[in-house]
């Protein structure tokens, strides 16, 4: 599969699907949504759009959607469906990333998107004619079937070089990571110290 990642390749780890009978609108939201994030939070981000109890925010293509009050106001879904495509892909660019020996904790998702691949032309069925008196009729809105494809490449930030704009919103994600991980070297306790009479037993025994 050629990817159309345009940049240095030689230490992004891709996975792709095409052919996919789906909208590559929402795809490309999807494909937004991820971008730049970590590979491991990304599949947890999707997860929770796949509950529908996290919607994904729409840029282009949201004439007539709502509001929502989660993104501040901005316009968006739950497109499920291409949710659990991108998850798909995503788990097959970690699982490549495995069995080369990376850890997938530390990449993030530098390359997704999503592009429109065959398109087929509907045709009505036989004895089903537009604007006849006849016997049978189709709809005037026309409708072809459209089929998309998905790529997914991550990396470790420190391996990869992008524009200036992407490289600040790929720092920004690994800051915020950097805050949300504990602190896993905790201060020892020192032991409490014996009472007297417990001391007073160790030393007669």
């Amino acid at each position: 599969m050629n990817y159309s990642f345009n940049m240095e390749k030689g230490k992004v780890i891709f996975a792709g699907a095409k052919d996919i009978n789906a909208s590559f609108k929402d795809l490309g939201a999807i494909c937004d949504y991820v971008r730049y994030k970590n590979a491991t939070k990304a599949v947890e981000a999707l997860d929770r759009v796949i509950e529908a109890s996290a919607p994904v925010p729409y840029r282009t293509n949201n004439k007539g959607m709502g509001s929502r009050h989660e993104l501040g106001g901005r316009k968006g879904r739950y497109p499920r469906k291409c949710a659990m495509i991108v998850k798909k892909v995503l788990s097959m660019a970690i699982s490549n990333a495995k069995s080369k020996g990376i850890d997938a904790d530390n990449l993030f998702v530098v390359h997704a998107a999503a592009n429109k691949t065959q398109i087929y032309r509907r045709t009505p069925s036989k004895g089903m004619l537009y604007h006849s008196d006849s016997y049978g009729f189709a709809a005037m809105r026309h409708s072809d079937v459209e089929f998309a494809k998905v790529e997914i490449g991550i990396a470790s930030p420190e391996d990869i070089k992008l524009g200036d704009k992407a490289m600040k919103m790929l720092n920004l994600n690994v800051m915020l990571l950097k805050k949300q991980k504990p602190n896993k070297t905790a201060a020892v306790k020192p032991k409490a110290s014996q009472p007297k009479k417990a001391q007073e037993a160790t030393q007669k025994a």
